[in-house]
């Protein structure tokens, strides 16, 4: 039985992917609902209105008395609650809700549900697979892939969420078996007041959660919490109880947990100390819900990593080139640079630049300075990375992809590697992350 009111009237605002998910999860429970959108044309206009004829639709500027109509507002995670329309209905006692409220609702299996300024499409996904690799009936997506609602199903044994800060916003309680933020550091401070804003907002996760995982290099991950709530941890250090981490014996490094070896770091496929950290805390959450070990570190052996996240593109002249074009905010731009720069003996040639959303890049200049040989800068923000990182390393202009590609092979030497790790959104020069990624290792395979 479905877990919705049936005499409540409620409004879908935003018609994108999840805004569409919603009608479809709405209509289908046969509830009253419009929608609403701020945009004249939104990306889901055309099929709401051929597959739901029979809605309600307003395109456009928000119209406040309109939405006080409702009992509850489902807001999509790409519109700010700051928006004065949403405050103004909500100051008038209107609800304001999301997807994964709703989800978390209706699912009727554990979730897994996980957060984090960088890392966690890749944790998320390996998570799954190691489910998978279980013999578990396994459902993974939220803000990656599937709509959350478009996965709810009596079949499904284990949801493997990975969740925004965009959504945590408006879900209330999640309710998750496990939950856990891999990290943080700013990220979207074009949309938060400040740190202390968007740490509030990703540690909504940890609401009714029955575990808890941390990273405990990161203090910004723990949640406060009561009293024999069960809690793992991970971190590159040497693990104690309850904890992963990393353990060295006679030369050779493995992933431990507490005082027992798991599995010797060379047999992962993803390379770089951040995934050996993303490889430890998919373990926790996986032994947290039960998972065997032998079924998760058989998907870790076999696991490539994901397109666009330090993905390895090819070797020409002895230099590596890596994409990492989901490299969207500074700390996941250190990330790659500290995890690669520590894990090859040569130097590294970083490409960055685009919209940096807002963002102090000042944090980039020591791990630059320790790890790169050059830096080469190219879109709307290349000046102030330029001015962050002062004299660090050498700095090269481009004016386009192709160019940044030349000039970055110009510079590297045998035994170093390319790597694009923009620490920026890339709207100012191309449609996403995903495009200038492509972009990128195609640029990079045509080379001679």
């Amino acid at each position: 039985m479905s877990l919705i009111a049936s005499d409540h009237f409620r409004i879908v605002v935003g018609l994108g992917k999840s805004g569409m998910s919603l009608v479809r999860f709405l209509a289908s429970r046969g509830v009253s609902f419009a929608v609403a959108d701020t945009r004249e044309n939104p990306p889901e206009l055309a099929t709401l209105r051929r597959d739901y004829p029979q809605v309600d639709v307003r395109c456009g500027e928000l119209d406040v008395e309109f939405l006080c109509r409702a009992d509850e507002l489902y807001v999509s995670p790409g519109l700010a609650l700051a928006t004065p329309a949403l405050q103004a209905a909500a100051a008038r006692g209107v609800k304001l809700s999301g997807d994964i409220d709703l989800f978390a609702r209706n699912a009727k299996a554990p979730i897994v549900a996980i957060s984090g300024s960088n890392a966690k499409s890749t944790v998320t996904t390996l998570v799954g697979e190691m489910a998978a690799a279980a013999g578990k009936r396994v459902a993974v997506g939220g803000n990656l892939g599937t709509p959350a609602l478009d996965l709810l199903s009596d079949d499904i044994e284990l949801y493997v969420m990975e969740l925004s800060s965009f959504q945590l916003e408006t879900t209330n309680d999640l309710g998750a078996e496990v939950a856990t933020v891999l990290n943080i550091s700013e990220d979207h401070m074009d949309r938060y007041s400040g740190l202390p804003a968007y740490h509030l907002a990703k540690h909504r996760i940890f609401r009714g959660a029955r575990q808890v995982v941390f990273n405990r290099q990161d203090a910004l991950t723990r949640p406060l919490m009561g009293e024999g709530l069960p809690c793992w941890s991970f971190g590159l250090s040497v693990p104690d109880f309850k904890a992963f981490g990393l353990r060295e014996e006679q030369g050779e490094k493995y992933l431990a947990f507490e005082f027992q070896n798991l599995m010797p770091v060379r047999e992962l496929k993803i390379r770089g100390a951040h995934n050996q950290a993303n490889a430890l805390a998919a373990l926790a959450l996986g032994h947290a819900v039960g998972l065997p070990f032998d079924a998760m570190l058989s998907s870790l052996r076999t696991f490539a990593g994901l397109e666009h996240r330090c993905q390895w593109v090819r070797e020409l002249d002895g230099v590596s080139y890596y994409n990492d074009s989901k490299a969207t905010n500074v700390g996941a731009a250190l990330a790659a640079i500290e995890g690669l720069g520590s894990d090859m003996d040569g130097k590294l040639i970083l490409i960055a630049g685009g919209d940096g959303k807002g963002a102090d890049f000042s944090g980039l200049r020591d791990s630059v300075a320790k790890h790169c040989r050059a830096v080469v800068l190219m879109g709307r923000d290349s000046g102030l990375i330029a001015d962050a990182l002062g004299d660090a390393v050498p700095q090269i202009r481009a004016t386009s992809l192709d160019d940044a590609i030349a000039q970055s092979r110009a510079q590297a030497r045998p035994g170093d590697a390319v790597l694009l790790s923009p620490a920026c959104a890339s709207f100012d020069m191309f449609k996403n992350y995903e495009e200038r990624g492509h972009l990128f290792a195609r640029a990079v395979e045509a080379l001679a």
